[in-house]
């Protein structure tokens, strides 16, 4: 080869490895170092003390370490001279006054160590106002939302215009300015609804229509600071993990909290009351909006992950729970009004009301055990309609996400048709309704009478269509069976 050959290669070799540099370079510019011991960013700790096999420590916990050290009885001689920042990068080093002690070499803790001690910068305060997170005309409006969530949501049209409205709200909130000194306040929501009624589900919805990151959070498993349980700022880390750990995009999510009725005040109780009324008072300053420190990619404080600072102030946060029991509070209050004389009201009166959760109050949850602070931070009640049959009939078959649509693209990709009867739909309706657990119990009917049905239909090329009946739902007949190129087929 040519000495001219020689040195072409040699430059293109050069290119090669000075492009890999600048993006390495890249790539360290874009994340930042964290404190192995305090798992502070280099944004908030300070300038970072490197040490072999990529481990950064601040130098406020270098200084704290020789510090306990020299009270623990190792006495480290004359270090008034000595600045932690300009330690040298060496896996051993010894101090005045230990002449036979030295550092404990770090590369042993390699398998210790966390796999990313890095988080991402924020960006620039500039780029964030040059470039707003929220544009005000991309905000769908209410009937918009409201439109969105009928495709798959069945009744309800109260809660979902409440909703429609809040969340309009929330997010102009967040795109408006305060420089005429007028601060528009938070629209969290509390949302009552016996269990089934589609709470759950109707957040759900609403998140990926918005395209916001979402937790949803079981507020049963959260206890007071220092219990067994999860703290309470684990739902803030549920959201973070829920943006992909973009703080700036969680800072803009929705916290679905579900059985918030669970953290009622105990009544009659003479023990210590860690997962009611001391988590409610936990959860105010989450509500109103509040610097919290939470781990990036771990469930606890003390795992050795980074920590990064997420404002709520700006989360919308939505609670949701069945309140079983409050309906006997609203029927007491509303008995109170007259009880003797000729136009007394009949104690019974309320029994047979369907939706009485529509009457409550914001007294009612108070008596139920919710402390007045708490409600005064969701300042957005509304309550969710029972299901009624009629109800549970176009949730089998309406909605985009329908179960039987489901059912129905199973069997399709089997080249077989399924078809429902209208009058199967009533009686999968009716028995639903007799379980009393909302829209969860068609789901598990269902299932019950197609298991045969998916066991058996591969089993045969030649069948084309299957057609549910009501006597096969009653169980006193079967499906119809309509086999390729013949007449149907009692199954």
């Amino acid at each position: 080869m040519s000495e001219k050959d020689l040195l072409s290669d040699a430059e293109s070799q050069e290119v090669q490895t000075g492009n890999s540099t600048e993006d390495n370079q890249d790539h360290k510019d874009e994340y930042e170092d964290i404190c192995y011991i305090c798992h502070r960013p280099e944004s908030k700790a300070g300038k970072m003390i490197k040490i072999p096999n990529n481990i950064c420590i601040c130098t406020d916990c270098m200084q704290k370490t020789f510090d306990s050290m020299n009270q623990a009885g190792f006495p480290l001689g004359d270090m008034s001279n000595f600045n932690p920042a300009n330690m040298p990068n060496m896996p051993g080093i010894s101090f005045p006054g230990m002449p036979n002690i030295s550092m404990i070499n770090l590369s042993d803790l390699q398998g210790m160590m966390p796999q990313n001690q890095k988080i991402k910068k924020k960006k620039p305060k500039e780029e964030k106002e040059a470039k707003p997170v929220l544009d005000i005309k991309a905000i769908p409006a209410p009937h918009k939302i409201k439109a969105s969530l009928d495709e798959y949501v069945v009744g309800q049209e109260r809660a979902k215009k409440v909703m429609s409205v809040a969340v309009y709200n929330h997010y102009k909130r967040v795109a408006a300015d305060t420089l005429d000194g007028i601060e528009i306040e938070k629209s969290n929501m509390l949302m009552i609804g016996p269990t089934g009624s589609g709470k759950t589900y109707l957040v759900k919805t609403l998140a990926k229509l918005l395209d916001v990151p979402l937790a949803i959070a079981d507020a049963t498993s959260l206890t007071e600071a220092g219990y067994i349980g999860d703290d309470i700022e684990s739902v803030v880390t549920k959201l973070l993990a829920a943006a992909d750990n973009d703080v700036e995009k969680a800072e803009h999510g929705i916290i679905f909290i579900d059985e918030i009725d669970k953290i009622a005040k105990k009544k009659n109780t003479h023990q210590r009351d860690v997962s009611g009324e001391s988590v409610q008072q936990g959860m105010l300053k989450l509500l109103e909006g509040a610097q919290i420190e939470v781990p990036v990619g771990a469930n606890s404080k003390n795992a050795m992950v980074p920590l990064a600072t997420v404002n709520t102030k700006d989360i919308l946060f939505i609670c949701g729970g069945a309140f079983p029991d409050l309906e006997e509070i609203i029927k007491e209050r509303l008995n109170k009004h007259s009880s003797m004389g000729f136009r007394a009201d009949l104690k019974d009166k309320y029994d047979k009301e369907e939706n009485l959760l529509r009457r409550v109050t914001v007294e009612d949850i108070r008596k139920y055990g919710m402390i007045p602070e708490f409600l005064g931070r969701l300042p957005v009640i509304f309550t969710l309609d029972s299901l009624t049959e009629d109800m549970m009939v176009e949730i089998l078959k309406e909605p985009k996400n329908a179960i039987i649509k489901q059912y129905q693209k199973l069997l399709a990709m089997d080249e077989v048709k399924l078809e429902f009867e209208e009058d199967a739909l009533r009686a999968i309706a009716k028995k639903a309704r007799e379980k009393d657990v909302g829209a969860r119990a068609l789901r598990s009917i269902l299932e019950e009478f197609m298991l045969d049905i998916m066991y058996e239909i591969p089993k045969d090329d030649n069948i084309g269509k299957v057609t549910i009946t009501k006597a096969y739902i009653e169980n006193t007949g079967g499906p119809i069976i309509t086999m390729r190129g013949y007449q149907a087929l009692p199954g």
